[in-house]
């Protein structure tokens, strides 16, 4: 077995759609499984695929956002209301490891593709279930409502100003993360004989699970996080964000006195390690304000470069507030592009693993994020072993679709 594919042999069956039932699909393929990705013909695929900017292809069934979380994997488009739709469905399973899913509570019964259906066809079948606010809610989970109601808007934004959504759909991402942990710890069970199982993580407890040290602020001194724009609550100066000669920010992470007292004498007010107001941590958290002040002060005399340069040979921790074009400019963002040729263009991605095992990236080779229906052919023919005419005759009573042969 290749050792930057662990999961080789792994087959995935992903009924999920939109960003953190297919980001676990796309993490399961990056590490090797095979990933079937089941559209709804109905609805005409995932719906990820016409959330486009201006700037795109509109004729493209491949958007950036699609893009985000499904390079490597197959599609299957598929009518699974329809008895000889679902009966596909039942046939993969039998041949499948994981099922992902991300259904309302009580839907996946009413299509008979809930665990308890498909544990009678495979008993070895791990069940990966991403609610939003878990089983007994039948609420859906929406990432921008999640994240208002597990206490990260309120929090987020400067004092001054409303509370704000965080710009990416984070209640999905760490939703999914707590899947992934689940699933590989499943599949350790499973590799000891303890059989399948189910997995339910909502995207409002992987949220609050999250909240950390806001969390236990809270419970522990009964203080209602408020909105400090990049402060930290705990540690100053740390987070906060600094302007520059240019017309930049920048970003110091002090954590120890130490480093605060390397802070101040390189920006030539040595004295302030010793007054008493900043000297310790304690103290400069509650003079935040006047700290800050006198440091902006200080650092913007320097353009970023030069700033940043001093405060890396002073091993004061700092980096600048980069945009998205300054990101992927840096070497450790470069090694984490995923491109293919799709048609005319390149397809652009980015892995979803960051890390390396044994030095060997797990990313490598990937196929570019499938065509509606692509695959529909391969599957059916290929993992069932279903004849030509027989599949033909699914698609003529619009059963499945085939971009295609």
């Amino acid at each position: 077995m290749d050792i930057s594919k662990p999961l080789e042999g792994i087959k995935v069956l992903e009924l999920a759609s939109v960003l953190a039932g297919p980001s676990i699909g796309m993490f399961l393929a990056e590490l090797g499984a095979e990933v079937i990705k089941v559209e709804n013909l109905v609805t005409d695929g995932d719906v990820t695929r016409k959330w486009k900017l201006t700037t795109e292809n509109p004729d493209s069934d491949i958007s950036g956002y699609f893009s985000c979380v499904n390079w490597g994997k197959k599609s299957l488009a598929i009518d699974i209301s329809q008895c000889d739709g679902l009966n596909v469905i039942y046939k993969l399973v039998k041949q499948c490891d994981i099922v992902l899913a991300n259904y309302k509570p009580g839907d996946a019964e009413k299509l008979q593709v809930d665990y308890q259906t498909f544990k009678k066809i495979n008993p070895n079948l791990i069940y990966s279930h991403v609610t939003g606010y878990g089983l007994s809610n039948q609420r859906a989970g929406f990432d921008a409502i999640i994240q208002a109601e597990s206490g990260f808007t309120y929090m987020n934004g400067e004092p001054d100003g409303p509370p704000t959504k965080m710009p990416v759909a984070l209640m999905d991402v760490l939703a999914a993360h707590h899947h992934k942990e689940a699933i590989l710890v499943a599949l350790l069970q499973r590799e000891r004989g303890q059989g399948g199982c189910y997995i339910d993580a909502s995207l409002f407890k992987a949220g609050v699970s999250s909240l950390v040290n806001q969390a236990t602020n809270w419970l522990v001194s009964n203080k209602i996080p408020q909105r400090m724009g990049s402060d930290h609550p705990n540690i100053v100066p740390y987070g906060t964000i600094f302007n520059t000669s240019d017309g930049k920010g920048i970003v110091i992470a002090v954590g120890t006195e130490k480093q605060f007292a390397e802070l101040v004498d390189l920006l030539g007010k040595p004295e302030l390690a010793a007054d008493s107001k900043f000297s310790k941590n304690f103290s400069r958290v509650k003079n935040k304000a006047e700290l800050n002040r006198i440091l902006q002060e200080l650092i913007i005399k320097y353009d970023r470069e030069r700033i940043l340069e001093m405060l890396a040979n002073r091993k004061v921790p700092a980096g600048g507030v980069f945009n998205m074009q300054e990101v992927f400019e840096t070497p450790e963002a470069q090694e984490m592009i995923l491109e293919a040729p799709v048609g005319e263009n390149a397809i652009k991605g980015v892995s979803s693993i960051a890390f390396s095992i044994n030095g060997l990236p797990s990313s490598g080779g990937m196929n570019h994020p499938p065509h509606y229906g692509e695959h529909t052919y391969q599957i059916l023919c290929d993992e069932l072993g279903m004849e030509l005419e027989e599949i033909e005759n699914l698609i003529s009573q619009n059963i499945v679709y085939a971009a295609n042969k």
